[in-house]
């Protein structure tokens, strides 16, 4: 076995760094050995030949990024690890760029695989429908050029896009996964991001009535260094702040997550700040449902085709609700403590509504957070 591969990697994290015996864990390193040491073979690095990537999914808190990372960094094979919101948006400025090119799909393909023998993704979830055309051709196209792909998501491919407009025309991309790679469930039943660790709050419930609690995390945070309101510049946008120094700011829900942002804005967001402050969070499930959408607009033509599926019930807040958990996945994901003044208990900010599947992984990101061991100088 090589000296630095995923099984060693989780055997050592046992044995010797206190990490709780996992037998799901175990399995799907078993399973990323066998794509390591066949990527390492002196047959596959001299023939290119098809290597079977690997798809984990399970519930928040299992292990599975960290057993991806872990993965990904012993590689000796040019290679790519990104988030697969971060991919996506690059999918898209890339076929934007090769518009004039017969078919952009595959030269973006061909490029993919002259650049990275491996691929890693991490957290695949499948909501938007222009990603979900664009998935299927795709990743036929990169197993094609046997570009070796290793994903995390808490869904399992067959349910990907389940109550997406149009399914069918992602069928393909589903069928590409289950033959190419091999699919891992991983659910030990612990959500290891829950480990005992030493504390660290960076949640707290308002006083109504009272001044935020922020002002005084804001002033540790800075450690008298200059501090204005200057606003923010996030995609050509004026964000207004409540303060904010040179690595620290602090902005309302309603600036961040209630002005027509993008995760490309919370990727600069996160690029230019250590600490993100964010106070004014309100209850975020609300029972007041949108109205429905009208014939003739481009979702109503698309409910038509789809042979008139009842659309989903969403409320007046699920528009900023969906901005909060980019902003929470790019935090997490970059490692940046988020610290939030909210009207409510974290585990009453999204009791119920469309997005509650989603938000259990922001919620349990939020719940790490409160760990000491999470972001570094926090």
């Amino acid at each position: 076995m090589t000296a630095a591969s995923p099984l060693s990697l989780y055997r050592e994290a046992v044995e010797r760094h206190g990490f709780a015996p996992d037998a799901a864990q175990r399995a799907a390193a078993i399973c990323l050995e066998a794509c390591f040491q066949a990527l390492h073979g002196d047959e596959a690095s001299a023939q290119y030949q098809a290597v079977p990537g690997v798809y984990l999914w399970g519930p928040v808190g299992r292990g599975k990024t960290w057993l991806m990372d872990g993965f990904h960094r012993q590689l000796q094979v040019p290679s790519r690890r990104l988030h697969f919101h971060h991919f996506m948006r690059w999918v898209h400025q890339r076929q934007f760029q090769l518009s004039g090119t017969a078919d952009p799909l595959a030269a973006l393909a061909q490029e993919l695989a002259s650049e990275a023998r491996v691929l890693c993704l991490d957290e695949l979830f499948v909501s938007d429908i222009a990603d979900a055309m664009l998935l299927g051709r795709l990743l036929q196209s990169l197993f094609e050029h046997s570009v070796v792909l290793v994903c995390t998501s808490n869904q399992a491919p067959s349910q990907l896009y389940a109550d997406g407009f149009n399914r069918e025309r992602f069928l393909p991309a589903i069928d590409a996964i289950e033959r190419c790679m091999a699919v891992v469930e991983l659910d030990g039943g612990f959500d290891h991001r829950l480990h005992p660790g030493r504390a660290c709050q960076r949640y707290w419930v308002a006083e109504p009535g009272q001044p935020s609690g922020l002002a005084s995390v804001f002033a540790r945070l800075s450690e008298e260094q200059p501090t204005s309101r200057e606003p923010i510049e996030l995609g050509h946008r004026r964000i207004a702040v409540e303060r904010r120094s040179q690595r620290v700011v602090w902005c309302r829900y309603a600036e961040l997550c209630e002005q027509p942002l993008s995760a490309l804005d919370f990727i600069a967001l996160v690029d230019e700040f250590d600490h993100i402050l964010l106070s004014e969070v309100p209850r975020l499930s609300d029972a007041s449902a949108l109205g429905s959408i009208a014939r003739g607009t481009e979702d109503g033509a698309e409910r038509v085709e789809a042979g008139e599926r009842e659309l989903p019930v969403l409320s007046r807040r699920d528009d900023g609700v969906r901005r909060f958990i980019a902003l929470v996945d790019e935090c997490y994901d970059r490692r940046v403590p988020l610290h939030i003044e909210a009207e409510v208990a974290m585990d009453e900010l999204y009791a119920d509504g469309y997005l509650a599947f989603a938000f259990r992984r922001t919620l349990s990101r939020l719940q790490e957070m409160q760990l000491a061991r999470f972001g570094v100088g926090a």
